[in-house]
């Protein structure tokens, strides 16, 4: 991980307890020292690869334990590494590679016997190692060195076909896990449900700090991530203490399970949080009857700054919109009006926030000017200045200091509780070659909070189809940012009166 004290953790759990399950995913249980092991063979084999210290590499982040040795593997041997969606599209894998200067991508392979079986529980790893010619000029403007300490290169769930890079820096990681291992009691006895997907800032909590506890980390197959009876399986049997995820997750959980045979409340659960989207009030009351014994909190946050806040919630009781709560300990917070201005007291703008956990800037130097703006803390004493990180979240702070998010300031929008961008998702559609304009809007669904449509506009004579266009935005964008339902038309967008694509006329023709 990130973080060399996280390897020394890992080692030192691997000797002490090497029976220990540390990961579990379907029926493949993996013990520390077996994690131990793979992690070590597979960095003897990097070290034989002889891959530039100077260099990234690129890790897809897959969901399984072998992808974790692997990062493991590459953090032990210092090397940095960017851990884009495995889902990512291929055009889109190769840019962000060479922006990164990626000296290679890495997987891994299990070794099978003579007779083609894995070798049970003595399984190797083949190391697969696919060079990345360096390309300058792909790179240009990227940050070159790396932020000193950085071990790990997130990407945001931007949706253009060129996510954002967010280093991670050592330092902000241990900071991150010494809070999240007090504020929730981790301990070597607990076991997480990991949901969201490995390259989410979600797992820097429900695997990384879990692992670095000693603790179990139960991985779901995303293959089976909208399986309810799936996931309520894993949560009973694996005996799961601790719960994170969007609202998805946990209607999945708790819908339904009162009318399936021996149904029975989820007693060992004891930290349930809410993350990445609204949780409605229904959901809420499922939640409480669902998880009897557990703490509940409303967590809120981005890639660039990790958790920002926190909220208590007493599900039997909570009523209206759920707050984000105060600052984390550490976590300097402030509201800007339209002007850009802080305001005092009560009020409504936007959140600019600076965490101990928060990267320096993005990789490409271009982007942080507008988004990391250096300011006053609010409570300075002797007008000390510091990197602030605009949110682009509109919030309302109360009185008493508690913040409740409102919306987003630009056109951003959550599709399982994954932000996305509409603007950006019709750049990239208006990109194919057979297309003359395209807008794209946010509908409401009741799985993934909303789904997006896109109206095209094809050029004249073009034989463009909605499945070619969807099978362009498969390989230019992330899986969430991909239209589920495309309308083409030689017909011009409809426009308001300044212009502008009539976002409401293209609703209305869905129905029409």
């Amino acid at each position: 991980m990130p973080s060399p004290s996280l390897v020394r953790n890992l080692a030192a759990h691997a000797r002490r307890h090497p029976s220990l399950p540390a990961l579990l995913l379907n029926q493949e249980q993996v013990t520390y020292g077996q994690l131990a092991e793979r992690t070590a063979q597979l960095a003897q084999r990097l070290r034989a690869a002889n891959l530039p210290a100077d260099r990234p590499v690129c890790i897809p982040a897959r969901k399984d334990p072998a992808t974790v040795a692997l990062m493991l593997a590459a953090f032990t041997e210092s090397l940095v590494v960017l851990a884009p969606s495995a889902e990512l599209g291929e055009d889109a894998l190769d840019r962000i590679c060479r922006q990164a200067r990626v000296s290679a991508r890495l997987s891994v392979a299990a070794t099978r016997d003579h007779d083609g079986d894995h070798d049970g529980d003595h399984d190797g790893h083949d190391l697969i190692v696919e060079p990345v010619p360096a390309d300058e000029t792909a790179a240009e403007g990227f940050a070159r060195p790396l932020p000193d300490r950085t071990r790990l290169l997130l990407t945001t769930s931007g949706s253009t076909g060129t996510p954002k890079l967010v280093p991670i820096g050592t330092d902000a990681f241990d900071a991150f896990a010494a809070w999240a291992t007090a504020e929730f009691r981790i301990t070597s006895q607990d076991t997480s449900l990991s949901y969201a997907p490995l390259n989410f800032d979600l797992a820097l909590l429900d695997v990384w700090t879990f692992l670095g506890a000693g603790a179990r980390v139960v991985l779901v197959d995303r293959a089976k991530a909208t399986d309810g009876p799936h996931l309520r399986g894993l949560v009973a049997d694996a005996s799961v203490t601790f719960v994170q995820g969007v609202p998805l997750l946990h209607r999945l959980l708790t819908e339904g399970k009162a009318e399936e045979p021996g149904a029975t409340a989820f007693e060992q659960v004891r930290e349930v949080v809410f993350t990445g989207d609204a949780m409605p009030q229904s959901l809420l009351k499922q939640c409480a009857e669902s998880f009897p014994h557990a703490r509940f909190h409303n967590v809120y946050g981005c890639t660039e700054t990790n958790d920002s806040f926190i909220h208590p919630v007493d599900p039997h009781t909570a009523e209206g919109k759920l707050p984000i709560g105060r600052p984390l300990l550490g976590v300097e917070a402030d509201v800007l009006d339209d002007d850009g201005r802080p305001l005092t007291g009560p009020g409504t703008g936007e959140l600019v926030v600076r965490t101990p956990f928060q990267t320096e800037g993005y990789l490409q130097q271009s982007l942080n000017q507008a988004v990391f703006v250096e300011r006053e803390a609010p409570d300075s004493e002797d007008g000390q200045r510091q990197v602030f990180y605009r949110t682009g979240d509109i919030v309302t702070r109360d009185a008493e200091g508690t913040y409740t998010l409102e919306g987003r300031s630009d056109w951003q929008v959550k599709v399982r509780g994954v932000r996305t961008n509409l603007q950006e998702v019709e750049s990239v559609l208006a990109q194919h070659p057979d297309v003359e304009e395209a807008a794209v809007v946010a509908l409401p669904d009741t799985e993934a909070g909303v789904r997006l449509h896109a109206r095209v506009t094809r050029r004249a004579g073009a034989a463009l189809s909605s499945l070619k266009l969807r099978s362009y935005a498969g390989a230019n964008l992330p899986r969430h940012a991909i239209p589920s339902t495309v309308r083409i038309s030689e017909l011009p967008l409809p426009r308001t009166s300044t212009g502008k694509p009539d976002r409401n006329k293209i609703k209305e023709e869905i129905s029409a």
